[in-house]
């Protein structure tokens, strides 16, 4: 523990307090709403503004108590959010405090300091951002238009202070020299080069018509369109992508060639599709509706036609979430990120032949922090946008997310293309990637 040599003040007490259940010193200061500090010379300062903050984390000891408390804006972090997230062991051990630890004692003793340091009162309310808990089935064709609604309608011109001219919501394709992560031309470059990498995949050409399954503002119909000279229906369920990948196709002069619907995957009815792309959209559908998902895409799908399933994967089993953090309560309500293998099963008995797929993990990681780049350097218009509590969420959710893909144990993403094979067995695919990639 850190040696005092002054009389012990808030911020004195709390860190101690939060040293001794951690069992190591803590590189951080420490800030508290009496303006007392204490801890390291560093370059991180957590500041809890008031004895609200110390109370969320009491009445949830885990990685919702601290969200709360983040996102509400009663705990601050002065300096680099990534440093407070890499801090060994604290997220994970404050959610494992038992009294049966070895150092029950020392335990016992923090517990009693925070108390003390929390005031008295009851659980503070959760911010106005939190999803309520919601009763009945998941994955119906109601709450998933719920759950989309909650994380993609916050506002367009927010996500365009990240996202950049491209508008594309899923992780790039760094395949040219990486340049810093802030700079917004190899963000847009990666974006574009995913993009045509899945065309390329899908094997796209003059004629051929593609669905694209949770179209998001409308990059992928148009590069494909523009590019590929396919006609594309593109469905969301999001009723303000919709709307703003509506302009930009009649603003390219693409509306005889793209669709654009607010549409459910499961009321498309309209195929056989020469080629199907989702793209970041089937961490939605849920471990129970998988098998129905692939069945439908095999049903939309012409013979010899593909599909490219573009998705998170964990790589342990997060079947429904876990319910008490970050991504289940604020970002993706009702989402679950599966492994591949269960993606795979699914495709194979529904009679899709998977052909390829490819890991892009480092990816995803590059992407995110371009995106954390982009955001802090927006920082007032995105609360002037949104709101503090909402962009304190994304923040977050995105610097959290890229250290998950950085780290090879939790998540990882893949592009999986599959075909549906013609009567006789024929996948039309050329015999080597090489050529089918083109």
């Amino acid at each position: 523990m850190t040696v005092r040599t002054t009389a012990p003040t808030a911020a004195t007490r709390l860190l101690d307090a939060f040293e001794g259940v951690i069992g190591i010193p803590l590189p951080v200061r420490v800030r508290c709403w009496d303006g007392s500090e204490a801890g390291a010379d560093a370059d991180l300062t957590v500041v809890f503004r008031n004895r609200r903050a110390i109370r969320r984390v009491l009445w949830s000891p885990n990685e919702l108590g601290f969200v709360r408390a983040y996102v509400s804006g009663d705990l601050e972090i002065d300096g680099d959010i990534f440093r407070l997230l890499t801090l060994p062991q604290l997220v994970d051990r404050l959610g494992k405090l038992s009294l049966r630890s070895p150092d029950r004692r020392i335990v016992l003793r923090s517990l009693a300091t925070f108390l003390r340091l929390a005031g008295p009162g009851l659980p503070p309310r959760p911010p106005s951002v939190e999803v309520s808990r919601r009763r009945g089935a998941k994955h119906t064709k109601a709450r998933d238009a719920s759950s989309v609604s909650h994380h993609y309608d916050v506002g367009n011109d927010f996500y365009r202070l990240f996202l950049g001219p491209t508008m594309v919501y899923s992780c790039g394709y760094w395949d040219r020299q990486p340049k810093s992560s802030g700079d917004s031309g190899t963000l847009d470059d990666a974006q574009i080069d995913k993009l045509d990498l899945i065309c390329r995949k899908l094997g796209l050409g003059p004629g051929m018509r593609l669905l694209d399954i949770g179209c998001g503002w409308g990059s992928m119909a148009l590069h494909a369109a523009e590019k590929y000279d396919v006609s594309v229906v593109g469905i969301t369920l999001s009723r303000e992508q919709c709307q703003w990948a509506r302009a930009r196709v009649e603003e390219a002069g693409l509306t005889d060639r793209i669709e654009i619907r607010v549409q459910d995957y499961r009321d498309v009815a309209d195929g056989p599709y020469d080629a199907i792309s989702s793209i970041g959209m089937s961490e939605h559908v849920g471990a129970s509706a998988l098998p129905g998902y692939a069945a439908k895409l095999f049903g939309l799908l012409k013979p010899e036609g593909r599909l490219l399933n573009h998705a998170i994967a964990s790589v342990v089993a997060r079947e429904g979430g876990n319910g008490n953090g970050l991504i289940d309560n604020y970002i993706f309500p009702d989402g679950e990120v599966l492994p591949l293998s269960r993606t795979v099963d699914a495709f194979e008995r529904a009679g899709l032949e998977v052909r390829d797929t490819e890991a892009l993990r480092e990816h995803y990681a590059l992407t995110l922090r371009a995106w954390v780049d982009r955001l802090r350097d927006s920082w007032d218009d995105a609360v002037r946008l949104v709101g503090g509590e909402r962009a304190r969420t994304w923040l977050l959710y995105l610097a959290a997310s890229a250290l998950g893909f950085e780290e090879k144990d939790r998540l990882t993403i893949h592009q999986v293309l599959a075909v549906r094979p013609s009567d006789d067995g024929s996948s039309g695919l050329p015999r080597t990637r090489s050529l089918w990639l083109g």
